[in-house]
């Protein structure tokens, strides 16, 4: 019991990094309302946000967080 609490707490510890990193990399909403104001409207709105590098990073964001959580569950379960 006590390797799988330090596997999960390293799978925690990096899960966690990889967040902090993923959510600095996302640009800020004044960046988007900035861009909006100027013309990038179309880009915002766009069919295919989803493939762009900011769809990606919203994607990452958001299954790096489960992952987050689902490994913290687990070791509240543990203790």
């Amino acid at each position: 019991m006590a390797v799988l609490k330090i596997i999960l707490t390293v799978l925690l510890v990096i899960a966690e990094l990889f967040l902090i990193v993923v959510v600095l990399l996302q640009s800020g909403k004044k960046a988007g309302l900035s861009g909006a104001i100027a013309g990038g409207a179309e880009t915002f709105f766009g069919k295919h946000k989803a493939r762009s590098f900011e769809g990606k990073l919203q994607l990452l964001t958001k299954l790096s967080a489960v992952v987050f959580i689902v490994i913290a569950v687990l070791l509240a379960i543990l203790d």
